[in-house]
């Protein structure tokens, strides 16, 4: 008991840096985890339906155009784009999940009914006889994910869908090949879309039209707004969510990114220019299991501060060896913590793990000291530390604060208990200090 409480000091940091080596060993095993998880989703991507991206609709023109070079006619094809003056698109997106093994993905089903129309004033530019085909086209990041009971609308005549865009800037989609009889006489084309598709995670649309609106609702709580414009407004609550946006030419510029895209092949910034929504997990068991590793070195020194106080206020010392067995238990309470939230959930993994952790020290500190009450008081501390961990990783928000503010605590607390202890005194003489 004449052991130097500085030198019992000194090995119980060493012995905590120690056990940071098995916590950054868990640390590294959610992160191969976590890969395996987004490895999987790939996968299941890649065999079903992956992110989808909506651009149109539109009408694609070809026609050609006589040049005269060198004293000769030259017929030359052109294309050109008409987008819409007005598109208001209403989508419902209903979630299911996609298992692997232990792993799983959110995927969709969408029904999106768009309507609007187009002018044709630009169509008289082009001589009649000079036209060759008329497509009302609709591209789409990954068409195997789109639905059998789409249909398309002109003016209340329902037409056959083609797949493909015919354009190879925006290869995947389907198209509507127009009469040109039909169009010949019109100043403007009313479309009626019942778009259906299935995709992961993710759902974007580019403003095409001169106006556009859309409105978006799902039974997912937790969604994250994407793209370059955030809602105007916007309702989330435990049962999904609603979203609404509004655009117009002079936010979009879309027109002069459509030319880009379609002549001079630079589609990146069309594709960029969207709005919609990303379907994600608030906080996976993973990052959270990550984020309570964080916590593993105040949880450490906190405990091993209560066992050197009570080498300090107790007649029993305590051997390093008996200090690397509590440690051990606590990093095993991570491990614990990981592989059971995989199967059963992060709340539930973590009362189990927590309360194995508990019990397991109870004992082992009641045989320790030769004190059952003692043994007990640790538990009961140790459980209202796994709880306050608990409520730190709840609140996402406020973890800096609560941490904050528990490490403040426990340091008055230990400051106020250890103010009279003579640190250079023996265990003998603070006992007899204490009992005169």
């Amino acid at each position: 008991m004449r052991q130097k409480l500085g030198t019992k000091f000194g090995m119980i940091v060493i012995l905590i840096l120690g056990l940071l080596i098995p916590i950054f060993m868990i640390q590294g095993l959610i992160d191969d985890r976590q890969a395996l998880q987004l490895e999987v989703r790939e996968d299941i991507a890649r065999s079903s339906s992956g992110e989808q991206r909506v651009i149109g609709p539109f009408l694609h023109i070809t026609y050609t155009e006589t040049q005269e070079r060198n004293g000769e006619l030259l017929n030359r094809d052109k294309r050109l784009m008409i987008l819409p003056e007005s598109l208001n698109l209403n989508s419902k997106l209903d979630t299911f999940s996609k298992y692997r093994g232990i792993y799983k993905a959110i995927l969709y089903r969408s029904m999106s009914e768009m309507k609007g129309r187009f002018e044709l004033s630009a169509l008289s530019s082009i001589e009649f006889d000079k036209i060759k085909n008329v497509d009302l086209v609709i591209a789409i990041k990954d068409i195997r994910g789109i639905g059998q009971n789409t249909q398309i609308k002109l003016d209340d005549t329902l037409h056959t869908l083609l797949p493909g865009t015919g354009i190879s800037q925006l290869p995947e989609g389907v198209r509507v090949n127009l009469a040109l009889t039909n169009l010949s006489a019109k100043q403007e084309l009313d479309f009626s879309i019942d778009l259906a598709l299935q995709g992961m995670q993710k759902l974007s649309v580019v403003p095409v039209a001169r106006h556009t609106q859309v409105s978006m609702n799902s039974n997912w709580p937790h969604p994250s707004f994407v793209g370059n414009y955030l809602p105007i407004d916007s309702t989330i609550t435990e049962q999904g969510f609603t979203a609404n946006w509004q655009t117009n030419f002079f936010a979009t510029n879309i027109e002069e990114l459509f030319s880009k895209c379609l002549f001079a092949t630079q589609c990146e910034l069309l594709n960029e220019r969207s709005l919609g929504v990303s379907l994600v997990e608030s906080v996976d068991h993973y990052l959270k299991s990550y984020r309570a590793t964080n916590y593993a070195l105040l949880v450490f020194t906190l405990v091993f501060a209560c066992f050197f106080l009570l080498e300090v206020f107790n007649a029993k010392p305590l051997h390093p060896i008996q200090y690397g067995f509590v440690g051990l238990s606590l990093a095993v309470f991570y491990l614990l913590l990981v592989s059971l939230s995989e199967h059963i959930g992060f709340n539930s993994a973590y009362l189990i793990a927590a309360f194995s952790s508990s019990s397991l020290l109870s004992v082992y500190v009641s045989g320790m000291l030769k004190n059952t009450n003692q043994g007990a008081a640790f538990c009961f501390g140790l459980v209202c530390l796994y709880g306050l961990l608990f409520g730190l990783l709840s609140a996402e928000d406020y973890a800096l604060l609560m941490g904050s503010l528990l490490v403040f605590l426990v340091l008055n607390i230990t400051m106020l208990v250890t103010r009279k202890v003579d640190w250079y005194q023996s265990k003998e003489d603070v006992i007899e200090a204490d009992g005169s």
